[in-house]
């Protein structure tokens, strides 16, 4: 990255109209600008699409008689390589000095990484006494995922969307059934393959398991553990959407159909519950939230593309009471 300057907000003689939406104006007193570009990143973010909102406002040039009005900023944006901003003018796009304005844009994530990058590109005012007035300029950057939150840990899907992504529940993509309902594989707009399963809204265990499964599955994050993208509750329907595994379930891989056994040797094998033994050391000692599966079986660990296990189906699962035994009497599950 180049020399990076940091800018504060300073009234002098000159005057510098005020900034707009009272709420944020002290969002825009700051900012940071450079010569010829500024990069930033992103990491360690989870796969999918994303509004990035970029916040600016001119407050190095003024209104007045001196160079600091004389001064013209030009510059490109590129987001993931893509340039989605050429020659743009932060006075002109806010018409003023001092005026805020927000550039929304939608990015994708592949590999857990944003970058985004303000790039000089040539233009713009080059003279004035202090070379990095001319480069680009940025008050703040926030970045949103599209899957809108809830409790700020799982996506809200829309029926329409999970409709359009499942061909409206068609036959052939049905890849599963459990015991509250049917799973359907899906496409969503972007490319990413869910998971969806459909739970019956008339059954009272299948709404215990509903909210059960949102509120253990969100809050945990583990390599062995099925990821939950987020949920559907419109109409009758209630509809929790998960990453796809490719393999289906470990009981699916053993007992299913001839055509889609897969013969596993022993080191798989091996792999495969030491997996499963991760993901319930996890659950059991190594999560803030201490909880107990209940339904542990075949059916109910997933296999990925490489054969890598992922505990699923955690309808029946309870918290830990760490003054309590996690032994029960009370049946549960199968």
């Amino acid at each position: 990255m180049d020399n990076v300057y940091n800018y504060k907000l300073i009234q002098e003689n000159e005057t510098v109209l005020g900034i707009v939406d009272d709420d944020d104006a002290d969002l825009y007193t700051n900012a940071r600008g450079s010569p010829i570009s500024l990069t930033y990143y992103g990491f360690c973010l989870a796969n999918g699409n994303y509004t990035v909102n970029l916040h600016f406002a001119e407050i190095v040039f003024t209104n007045g008689t001196t160079y600091k009005s004389l001064g013209r900023r030009v510059f490109d944006v590129y987001i993931q390589g893509e340039r989605v901003l050429k020659d743009f003018n932060i006075a002109k796009e806010a018409k003023g000095i001092g005026k805020a304005i927000i550039m929304n844009f939608s990015a994708y994530v592949s590999s857990n990484e944003l970058e985004i990058r303000l790039y000089w590109a040539g233009k713009g005012t080059t003279g004035l006494p202090f070379r990095s007035q001319y480069g680009p300029l940025i008050s703040a950057i926030s970045v949103t995922s599209e899957l809108r939150s809830l409790d700020q840990q799982t996506g809200l899907f829309s029926l329409h969307q999970i409709k359009a992504a499942t061909n409206n529940f068609n036959i052939s993509n049905k890849i599963g059934e459990g015991g509250f309902g049917p799973v359907y594989k899906g496409i969503l707009r972007d490319g990413t393959i869910i998971a969806v399963k459909q739970l019956s809204s008339k059954s009272k265990q299948g709404n215990r398991e509903f909210i059960n499964e949102i509120a253990m599955i969100s809050a945990l994050q583990h390599p062995c553990l099925v990821k939950l993208y987020g949920c559907c509750v419109e109409g009758d329907q209630l509809l929790l959407v998960y990453e796809y595994m490719e393999n289906n379930s470990l009981s699916y891989a053993l007992f299913g159909p001839k055509a889609h056994q897969i013969k596993l040797n022993w080191p798989t094998r091996h792999k495969i519950c030491v997996g499963i033994a991760r993901g319930l050391a996890f659950l059991h000692e190594e999560s803030r939230l201490k909880i107990v599966h209940r339904d542990i079986k075949a059916t109910n660990v997933l296999l990925d593309k490489y054969l890598n296990p992922k505990i699923s189906d955690f309808g029946l699962a309870r918290l830990h009471e760490e003054d309590a035994t996690h032994i029960s009497t009370r049946i549960a599950g199968t």
